[in-house]
């Protein structure tokens, strides 16, 4: 089990950053708020999972050892593999998750893409005892459904992909101004998509 990486980040993609550890240049999926958190050529610390498959070794990164323990307890439930985990993990901050596990939340669990109610259930039935709801904060609950969040987590990843503060701004407002309810994954994808067009 690779445990941790450490090491200066080569390359940032939509999905994952390339950090080099002793010479080798290793790929590590990630969410976009925590790619976002990544600089080129700075260095980075990342907890780690090794997913191992019998085609695969899959190398995927957390910005600290409790998302990645969130992480591995989604896929204690049936039909939940690594790729949906982190598809989870994008979408929810760790503690909505935790809330929205905790008290049975299926509107903000269907949230996840690929996740209906059904899944959604399924989730809650398993792991509702096992995570302790965090205790609400005002910011949070004067947050409008996370959007903000999402947003700066979204305009933090393309200033990590190299662009400039007002372009991505500007990139995600539009791109939020006419799809609210975007993902971040959707998001990036559909911002990046704009800036590569004005480039």
């Amino acid at each position: 089990m690779i445990h941790s990486v450490r090491g200066p980040v080569l390359e940032i993609g939509l999905d994952h950053a390339v950090v080099e550890v002793g010479g080798v240049g290793l790929a590590v999926y990630a969410t976009p708020a925590t790619l976002g958190g990544l600089r080129r050529g700075e260095q980075a610390r990342l907890a780690t999972t090794l997913v191992v498959r019998e085609e695969s070794l899959t190398l995927y990164g957390f910005v600290d050892a409790e998302e990645r323990e969130l992480f591995l307890l989604l896929q204690t439930v049936s039909g939940i593999g690594p790729r949906l985990a982190l598809a989870t993990l994008a979408v929810l901050e760790p503690d909505t998750l935790r809330r929205a596990l905790a008290d049975g939340d299926l509107a903000v669990l269907t949230r996840i893409p690929g996740v209906g109610r059904k899944s959604a259930e399924r989730l809650v039935v398993e792991l509702r005892d096992k995570v302790t709801a965090p205790a609400a904060s005002p910011a949070a609950a004067a947050s409008p459904s996370g959007v903000t969040s999402t947003r700066d987590q979204v305009v933090e990843a393309l200033l990590g992909l190299g662009f400039t503060q007002k372009p991505a701004e500007q990139a995600v407002d539009a791109v939020l101004a006419g799809s609210p309810d975007a993902g971040p994954s959707t998001l990036l994808r559909t911002a990046l998509s704009s800036l590569g067009r004005s480039r």
